[in-house]
């Protein structure tokens, strides 16, 4: 087996990895969310109490959308064409442009639950 072939064999290995581990990720997360939803739904019925659970969620698609990124870098690693640069930029903007809104809407969500902890202004 050439040096070439070894490398690109190595750097397919590493993606599925690096893929999986985001997929995990985002499947555990998706789980722990759903499950907090029913054990919180079903002791109250107060949405506030459902942010936490969102803010979570959110943390855990972030970092498995960067997983993801970090695949698709690591699949054009080595000897890229032009049209899987392309596809990688495209790629990196839609998962850079989601990853944006998700930690937006967690920063707002923070705000919000740290001001109801701190109480309404005297």
């Amino acid at each position: 087996m050439r040096w070439s072939e070894l490398l690109r064999h190595g750097d397919q290995i590493a993606v599925a990895v690096v893929e999986v581990a985001g997929a995990l990720i985002i499947f555990v997360g998706a789980l722990w969310a759903a499950l907090r939803f029913v054990v919180v739904g079903l002791r109250h019925r107060d949405a506030a109490l459902f942010t936490p659970i969102r803010l979570s969620l959110g943390r855990f698609l972030t970092l498995g959308l960067e997983f993801q990124l970090a695949a698709d870098i690591l699949r054009t690693a080595v000897s890229p064409t032009f049209t899987q640069i392309g596809q990688l930029a495209a790629i990196a903007a839609i998962r850079t442009g989601l990853n944006f809104f998700l930690r937006r809407e967690i920063g707002q969500e923070q705000r919000q639950v740290s001001q109801e902890r701190a109480g309404p202004p005297p």
